[in-house]
């Protein structure tokens, strides 16, 4: 039998518009004991049915909805066609890549449930309880629908923790049993990218800034280039591509400035016109000020600043102190990429806070075009949290 979640009156509201989370605050009382991940049927204060979620007892979105649909059972089935579903949609996506999003959880209506495509790998982050639930029937679903490819967990996620779960990293399959080696080679808009997705950030690497790194050829030629945040260096190989006159990779972490070398010799670019600087980026942005270094083009691809509602407005100072330095050893003339990836943040917001960074520095600017996450990390209409990636490119 299966349980039964009764909103609060006025609390359905949202559900009516398809959004998939359920606040424990929106609810008035649970009818049976569901244990974690299990799925519960909703149901508004006047008795309507309203549908199926996965119970989530320790977070504050207690439900995550499954399926709108009454008829809907949630079994194994379920998740292959909504995986199969998935799968379709890219398909008929125009991603030149043997490497992107297969799953982007509430997007494709699997809440919690993130897959990375990297060639003949799938990389997966199950972060929430209900995706936890039911990872073997995720797990069966990925084998029939790829039985070329190996299976992989990375749900090393601290969003874990807040679902009172504990972080699992582990292989889920491969024929031979072995792991992922050290380094995965992916091929992106025809350059060669080293992918390390035991150990690498997220699944391994930023999928979502494919276009975004194929955008900055357009302003690299000849330029002096600084990639800040630069990880691997994604955007500094594209710009190096685009025959930059010399590219400038700033991370703190020596292993992925390590992979940015490599990709660089993968790729046969030269490398005497590649610096790897490893340090804290405010830091040294506030160095190079000081000294007078200038660049022609400087993209700043910051990790998620803001990981709560309390943390907006320190998130908040924290973006506009490093667009305040960028723009202050920004060329005349100069071109500033400069990202947010906190879905907390939106865009409007992102937008105000750079515009007060540049006047600070008092160097005016103008927006010259807009980035986005790529379509293999689609918005979902009914879900507008899924649009979380901002990009702005400024000249002036």
């Amino acid at each position: 039998m299966v349980a039964t979640i009764h909103l609060l009156a006025g609390k359905e509201k949202s559900l009516r518009r398809l959004h998939p989370w359920v606040f424990s605050g929106a609810i008035a009382r649970v009818k049976g004991t569901p244990k974690a991940g299990e799925t519960v049927s909703i149901h508004s204060a006047d008795g309507d049915w309203l549908g199926y979620a996965a119970w989530s007892p320790q977070s504050q979105i207690r439900a995550r909805v499954w399926s709108f649909q009454q008829n809907d059972v949630i079994d194994a089935d379920f998740f292959k066609q909504r995986i199969a579903a998935a799968k379709a949609l890219r398909e008929g996506l125009s991603i030149r890549s043997n490497a992107y999003r297969l799953v982007a959880a509430e997007a494709d209506q699997l809440p919690g449930v993130t897959i990375d495509k990297y060639d003949n790998w799938l990389v997966c982050q199950l972060l929430s309880t209900g995706a936890d639930y039911w990872r073997d029937a995720i797990v069966a679903a990925l084998r029939e629908l790829f039985p070329e490819c190996s299976i992989f967990e990375r749900s090393d996620v601290d969003v874990r923790q807040k679902e009172g779960l504990k972080p699992v990293v582990q292989l889920l399959h491969s024929d031979n049993g072995e792991l992922p080696p050290a380094t995965v080679w992916i091929e992106e808009n025809g350059l060669q990218l080293g992918v390390d997705i035991q150990g690498g950030h997220k699944t391994g690497y930023y999928l979502d800034q494919r276009d975004s790194r194929a955008a900055i050829q357009k302003y690299a030629a000849g330029k002096r280039v600084l990639n800040a945040f630069s990880y691997t260096g994604g955007f500094g190989l594209y710009a190096a591509a685009a025959g930059a006159a010399e590219v400038v990779n700033l991370d703190v972490s020596a292993p992925a400035l390590e992979q940015a070398l490599q990709n660089h010799t993968r790729n046969q670019l030269s490398n005497d016109t590649l610096t790897n600087l490893q340090e804290d980026v405010f830091e040294a942005l506030r160095k190079f000020h000081q000294s007078g270094e200038r660049f022609d083009v400087i993209v700043l691809d910051p990790p998620k600043f803001v990981d709560s509602k309390a943390n907006l407005m320190r998130a908040c100072r924290g973006y506009k102190d490093i667009n305040r330095l960028a723009c202050m050893i920004l060329k005349p003339g100069g071109t500033l990429f400069t990202f947010s990836c906190s879905g907390l943040l939106s865009g409007e917001l992102f937008q105000k806070v750079v515009a007060d960074a540049v006047l600070d520095a008092k160097r005016p600017l103008h927006i010259i075009e807009r980035l986005f996450q790529g379509a293999d990390h689609p918005v979902r209409t009914n879900f507008p949290e899924s649009l979380y990636l901002k990009g702005l490119v400024l000249r002036g």
